[in-house]
């Protein structure tokens, strides 16, 4: 309900009581917040015509947090108006996801501008506390913001900080400066293959030659024999997922993870940035596969180059019919680690606070609002649509170390040549450095991470296993998504797993007792002089054990790794 000048109901006599709160009693307004025509006129505005969707409460958000750089509370208010929701829920959604600002009432808004600085293993290697620290000393607050981040995708560059929605590469104070002084905050977008080069050379015949009269069954034993699995981090063979999803009855979605969050990985932005039609075409054949309705295409905000180009591919596949109008949706995340667990993607794609679901019931049952849904990550499509162009043979043609296939490393940390390097799936540590140019000068080899954080700490001593599926478990470690930091005889171990461990408990959504307050008693008590190696054993079991999602059960990995190769920094 709107409010007049004084605060009363517009159009009610201020003298008389229009809620009753008790016998005699009377108020002039609801308890709460108070609606504000200013505000609600705002949001409206923003939000266009049309009818107004539940799901989208996290596009509506990022709506207003560009427009005036936070969320009021007023702002806040006037769309849970608009939505016809409380404003309960829709405050527990904008307090959920780190890149919102709420303000409330009689706080002050933070600056104009605001300078993220990446904090993950690889930046930290490279620096990024003491520039972190240089640029709070050296910029004024009132105008800019300095924060610490999560990664960001660009570990081949360390360090990196976002300045608005500008990443810089190799940041110094002095590259900040300047581009504060130039205004230089929009994302600049890289050359890649549009639309009409890709189409030009091929691209998209597959696709139609499977919607004219293909067997999606024919296409699914192509990629079984190819070998593909998923390479978002589970590694589960890509073809099956297809069968499970066509078992349910419609309608159906597609989903797509691209929320490429875990620190070490930046394969997918590495694809993105440069062919994204190969994955486009390999996302409308998944979805051509199990007759998904529509498609939601999640991309982490940390990625703004990668949003415009996907805003502009779509448009241009619109534009020559070869989807329809609205049928890809481009869904644009909001700092929330945690939203690369499937579940919690699909929780956030409905507009909601990315939490993991209990399993069963499976995504491919019960997935986006309730339907079957398929998932797949960003680099399992690009290889869908190689394997459907190119052949089962793009893959399992390639054989190193008794292993099949080829792997996207994203390689950074003390080699010489960080960057992502697509190699055959049997490659040991050894022959990753060695593709990146060896160690970086004047370091020496000492330990590596094989597949982000997750995956712990392993010693130089190891570097004859091939960093592939299944190839690392006997050791208590895993591939995950090839996210490969290498820490060299300058670095400590104890360290490099705190970072680890200060990032699981930045990013635990805090639904589950074991992962909230494991991470956090587990960072104090890495943090003393010597570890207690008993009680942090019993707390790694009791995260494992019970545990909600996989961010629980595997932050204990750089604990456990550290405890026992590296006793000697403990």
């Amino acid at each position: 309900m709107a409010l007049d000048g004084q605060g009363n109901a517009a159009g009610k006599d201020p003298q008389k009581g229009v809620w009753k709160s008790g016998k005699g009693k009377g108020r002039h307004h609801p308890k709460g917040r108070q609606l504000q025509d200013a505000a609600w006129a705002e949001v409206r505005a923003l939000l266009g015509d049309g009818p107004h969707r539940r799901d989208l409460l996290i596009e509506y958000l990022h709506l207003i947090q560009d427009r005036f750089g936070h969320l009021s509370a007023a702002h806040l208010r006037a769309l849970a108006e608009e939505l016809r929701l409380s404003m309960a829920e829709v405050y527990e959604v904008a307090s959920f996801y780190a890149h919102f600002d709420v303000v409330k009432e009689g706080e002050t808004p933070p600056p104009a501008l605001t300078i993220r600085v990446c904090d993950s293993l690889s930046c930290e290697l490279a620096g990024a506390q003491a520039l972190k620290t240089a640029l709070e000393d050296g910029l004024d607050p009132t105008v800019v913001r300095v924060l610490r981040a999560p990664c960001m995708g660009r570990c081949d560059t360390a360090p990196v900080l976002e300045l608005g929605h500008n990443h810089i590469d190799h940041a110094t104070v002095e590259k900040v400066q300047a581009a504060v002084a130039a205004g230089e905050t929009h994302a600049h977008l890289p050359e890649y293959e549009t639309y009409e080069n890709y189409a030009k050379a091929g691209g998209y015949e597959a696709l139609l030659k499977l919607r004219e009269g293909g067997d999606w069954e024919a296409v699914q034993a192509q990629l079984l024999d190819a070998g593909l699995r998923g390479l978002g981090g589970a590694g589960f063979p890509s073809g099956k997922k297809w069968g499970f999803v066509r078992a349910n009855p419609g309608p159906r979605y597609l989903a797509v993870n691209g929320d490429e969050g875990e620190p070490g990985t930046f394969k997918d932005r590495w694809y993105l940035e440069r062919t994204p039609h190969l994955f486009l075409e390999g996302m409308l054949i998944a979805a051509w596969a199990v007759e998904a309705e529509r498609v939601f295409l999640y991309m982490r905000d940390e990625y703004p180059a990668v949003l415009e180009i996907l805003r502009r591919e779509i448009a241009a596949l619109e534009a020559a019919g070869l989807i329809a109008p609205g049928y890809v949706e481009l869904r644009r995340g909001a700092g929330a680690y945690i939203c690369g667990e499937e579940s919690a993607m699909i929780e956030s794609i409905e507009g909601k606070r990315g939490l993991p679901r209990h399993r069963p019931p499976y995504v491919a049952q019960v997935g986006v609002f309730g339907q079957p849904t398929l998932v797949h990550n960003v680099e399992t499509l690009h290889w869908v649509a190689r394997i459907c162009r190119e052949g089962p043979q793009v893959l399992n043609a390639t054989e190193k170390n008794g292993r099949r296939g080829l792997r996207s490393y994203s390689v950074s940390g003390r080699v010489a040549k960080p960057g992502m390097y697509l190699l055959p799936a049997g490659s040991t540590i050894t022959d990753i450095i060695d593709a990146a140019g060896g160690m970086a000068a004047g370091h020496r080899f000492k330990a590596y991470q094989p597949g982000g954080p997750s995956s712990g700490l392993l010693p130089a001593s190891m570097a004859d296993i091939p960093l592939d599926f299944d190839t690392l478990q006997p050791h208590g470690s895993f591939i995950g998504s090839a996210a490969v930091v290498v820490l060299s005889d300058q670095d400590s171990a104890r360290a490099a797993a705190l970072n680890m461990l200060r990032f699981f408990e930045d990013e635990s959504c805090g639904q589950c007792t074991p992962c909230r307050v494991g991470c956090e008693k587990a960072v104090k008590l890495m943090q003393a002089d010597q570890w207690d190696q008993g009680l942090l054993e019993e707390l790694s079991t009791a995260m494992v054990d019970a545990s909600i999602c996989g961010l629980g059960q595997a932050a204990p990995n750089p604990i456990r790794m550290v405890i026992k190769h590296f006793p000697e920094e403990i």
